[in-house]
């Protein structure tokens, strides 16, 4: 793959601002390994059970991820699960299992509202709305090093399901993960989010720096795009830590934008199921292939312990 240092510097000629835009040349590679979106039926890579999720997590650490970001399933339906036990399973095998490996588990369950087919002002089959101490017992349970925060509300898919994060809901939910020593991930799908996400930063609900997500592609947020990563990488606060992603076929070169552009990175089948075209992906083949593109351009991929000292999370080096 072409891209180098001197693609680095035409990335920045998209970009009208003061800050020189350089290369990250020590990435932190999360590797996403199996979400709660509707791919169990389209690939039998995509992980289930906790003994399969956390296996995919160790392997992904094999292949070189310094982070591993976790959802749960329903073993039975496959579907996706916010069970605080299952989420115990998960992290207990990979704890026990001496991998080293960050691990950043979701905290974005428990927001899905989907109107009534009859009645807009009513849930309809799926709706499944809790309160931020509820969303959270999971985290309180496992106590990750870091935990996403969704934040904001957006439009998801093209059905009639809406993802809720309330500003209270949000703040609470980060007082919360800063009181348990927990780094919230700041999930963000457009512009508002950053912007909300900014005035927690300025209220003390998260403790510098902060480490955002730009999270690209998923209908119907920002657009998979150099262009809309730099617009969004341009509004975040100065000293932030940031990584993004894209889905699809949009994963690698989303992920190699952002090294480019000096961020992290993101890969997994929680986004991604393919390797290339026809070839299903397992998730440490995804991981191997962003590290091998990453070090051709120059870079490395960090340590699980570096990626802790890096984005200051507990248990780096004092």
């Amino acid at each position: 793959m072409a891209f180098n240092r001197q693609k680095s510097a035409s990335l920045s000629s998209l970009v009208n601002c003061d800050e020189e835009i350089k290369m990250q040349n020590d990435v932190v590679l999360t590797c996403a390994v199996t979400g709660a979106g509707d791919t169990t039926g389209k690939s039998a890579h995509v992980p289930v059970t906790p003994k399969d999720i956390a296996t995919a997590a160790i392997d992904a650490a094999k292949a070189g991820a310094s982070i591993a970001h976790i959802h749960a399933r329903d073993p039975e339906t496959g579907l996706g699960s916010r069970d605080p036990k299952l989420f115990k399973e998960i992290v207990d095998r990979v704890r026990d299992s001496n991998t080293d490996i960050v691990i950043n588990i979701t905290a974005g369950m428990g927001g899905d509202w989907i109107s009534d087919a009859s009645d807009p002002a009513l849930p309809g089959p799926g709706t499944d709305m809790i309160g931020p101490e509820e969303r959270l017992a999971h985290i309180k349970e496992c106590l990750p090093e870091i935990c996403s925060l969704d934040c904001g509300t957006l439009n998801f898919s093209d059905t009639d399901m809406v993802y809720i994060s309330t500003p209270p809901t949000l703040r609470k939910m980060a007082e919360m993960a800063r009181d348990w020593g927990v780094k919230p991930e700041l999930e963000v799908f457009e512009l508002g989010h950053i912007r909300f996400a900014k005035a927690m930063l300025s209220e003390g609900l998260i403790n510098d720096p902060p480490m955002f997500q730009l999270c690209l592609g998923i209908p119907w947020g920002a657009e998979q795009t150099v262009e809309t990563m730099v617009a969004m990488k341009s509004q975040l606060p100065a000293g932030a830590s940031w990584a993004s992603f894209g889905i699809g076929r949009g994963q690698m070169p989303m992920m190699a934008a952002a090294v480019a552009l000096g961020g992290n990175v993101r890969v997994g089948l929680e986004d991604n199921i393919y390797l290339e075209r026809g070839v299903l992906a397992t998730n440490a083949q995804l991981v191997s292939r962003a590290r091998e593109i990453i070090e051709r351009m120059g870079a490395r991929v960090v340590t699980p312990q570096e990626a802790r000292n890096k984005l200051k999370l507990r248990g780096a080096d004092a």
